[in-house]
């Protein structure tokens, strides 16, 4: 049985809010798309992405504070990957969608 949108308390509907609010930055939905097809380091993001050190760490920050992405450290480098596929699948529909012809 489906949750009414109706009957949404105010922290579902501010998660809920926060997660769209993350998919509507392009950088943020970049690093999104990456994440989803590898596990990288920032120095990685910033490389592939051709962005500022300074602009991926405040993006991942954001990201991690939604849970969209979490982080392991091996020895003194800190590698990022998707915290939860459903985010990830929104992502993946809204870019089919939109590339659909």
């Amino acid at each position: 049985m489906s949750t009414s949108y109706y009957d949404l308390d105010q922290e579902t509907l501010f998660i809920v809010s926060q997660s769209f609010k993350a998919l509507s930055d392009p950088t943020r939905i970049r690093i999104l798309h990456l994440l989803a097809n590898k596990e990288c380091s920032v120095g990685e993001i910033v490389e592939q992405l051709e962005l500022g050190q300074s602009t991926v760490s405040h993006q991942l920050r954001f990201l991690k504070n939604l849970r969209l992405v979490k982080s392991r450290r091996a020895g003194t480098t800190i590698y990022y990957s998707p915290q939860d596929e459903h985010v990830l699948e929104i992502l993946e529909k809204t870019i089919e969608h939109a590339t659909h012809d």
